[in-house]
């Protein structure tokens, strides 16, 4: 998180809570998936954790770069293939479970150009304020057709979905984007990461609101 470490430990412990209650209430394999996409969530939030560490605590100093790297992996090669998966695997109707495939499929080869582009154009990470400043030396062309397809793997997905409330995850990334672009533009990918978790809270909420969820996605597959 963009704020602390022990508010990024807290806010891991928080997230891997709501992992476990969603995965416990979750009563099929496909729906699992999506349960534990808080977990990732809290994974991703306790690297950060490290982050800070390194950053401001001298014997924690070694472990800025893997840190680092750790928490960009997830940032930008993971969720540009985990959103786009879960909503994939679950999906019961043909012709959206092929565009999702499609998108998946697609998401995977520029999973795979991120993390080339993560290990080949130097990186580096600092503490200004209250925030973590991520910087990573991609030309700017690189940036802004990335950013594009960042939306279509990891954004698009969700309001393609038949299950009547995925389109909140997609609205909660597009608002968390926004906010994390108008007012923290600098430290974007720390914020847009720390506001993304909200996402949480909505897969618990629509594995609890849908008390057959079980019957839910019965026709799903990989």
């Amino acid at each position: 998180m963009c704020f602390s470490a022990t508010a990024s430990f807290g806010a891991s412990i928080m997230l891997a809570g709501i992992s476990t209650i969603s995965v416990i209430k979750a009563k099929t394999p496909s729906v699992k998936i999506l349960a534990v996409i808080p977990f990732i969530f809290s994974l991703q939030q306790f690297s950060e954790g490290f982050v800070w560490l390194s950053l401001t605590r001298e014997n924690f100093a070694s472990w800025k770069f893997p840190c680092m790297y750790t928490f960009l992996f997830f940032a930008e090669v993971i969720w540009s293939i985990g959103i786009s998966f879960s909503m994939m695997i679950f999906e019961k109707e043909e012709k959206r479970k092929k565009i999702l495939q499609a998108i998946f499929y697609g998401s995977i080869l520029f999973a795979a150009v991120l993390a080339y582009s993560l290990f080949y154009y130097t990186a580096d990470v600092k503490v200004i304020g209250n925030h973590v400043l991520y910087s990573v030396n991609t030309p700017d062309n690189f940036k802004s057709i990335t950013n594009l397809f960042y939306f279509f793997t990891a954004v698009l997905p969700p309001f393609l979905s038949s299950e009547k409330k995925a389109w909140l995850i997609g609205i909660a990334l597009i608002v968390s984007y926004l906010i994390a672009t108008i007012f923290f533009k600098e430290y974007i990918i720390s914020i847009w990461c720390y506001f993304a978790t909200i996402i949480s809270v909505i897969i618990l909420w629509i594995i609890l609101e849908n008390k057959n969820n079980h019957h839910i996605y019965s026709n799903a597959h990989i």
